[in-house]
């Protein structure tokens, strides 16, 4: 199922397949990676398998969903970022799109979380035309939090999530 892709200056965004499952397993099974997740790295490839087919449910009823992160140059796939149409309530919101990322370890610091994320914001505003764009970080992750600034979003309070401070942020579509 190919919905579209998206390239960037360095990478390629593309919907997740089945056989993403090992890159996303080397990446899900680092504790760093989930220092600020609630510090629940995946265990077995099997959880890689039923992520990638929740995502991929995502794409049938929502028609977006995170995709796969490749760098161009090399196809080696690094991470994830995109757009999830929330439908559960979250911080008092529903129905709103999240804007988010995850990258392996030895990708941060590179500039990619912020070129994947910008990407996804003009895609979320030139082409969905969505109005309001949302995204969640947990308030100690210095990385995640300064690429949502600099997309942008502005910090519109914090709220605890599964016992985690996390902050809100939210950016308006200027282009409507």
């Amino acid at each position: 199922m190919m919905l579209f892709t998206i390239k960037t200056e360095r990478l390629l965004l593309r919907p997740f397949v089945a056989s993403d499952n090992e890159a996303m397993f080397r990446m899900d099974s680092n504790p760093s990676v989930h220092q600020y997740l609630g510090n629940k790295p995946l265990t077995t490839i099997a959880q890689c398998d039923q992520y990638i087919a929740a995502i991929q449910k995502q794409y049938q009823d929502n028609g977006i969903g995170r995709f796969v992160v490749e760098i161009i140059e090399t196809g080696e796939i690094i991470g994830w970022a995109g757009l999830k149409f929330i439908v559960e309530p979250e911080n008092n919101h529903v129905n709103f799109y999240d804007i988010g990322y995850r990258f392996a370890e030895d990708y941060w610091g590179k500039g990619y979380g912020f070129e994947a994320a910008k990407a996804w914001l003009d895609y979320a505003f030139n082409e969905m035309k969505v109005t309001t764009v949302y995204a969640v970080a947990h308030s100690e992750n210095k990385g995640s939090n300064r690429i949502l600034q600099k997309i942008g979003m502005q910090q519109n309070g914090q709220y605890l999530n599964d016992d985690m401070l996390c902050n809100w942020y939210e950016i308006q579509n200027t282009n409507r």
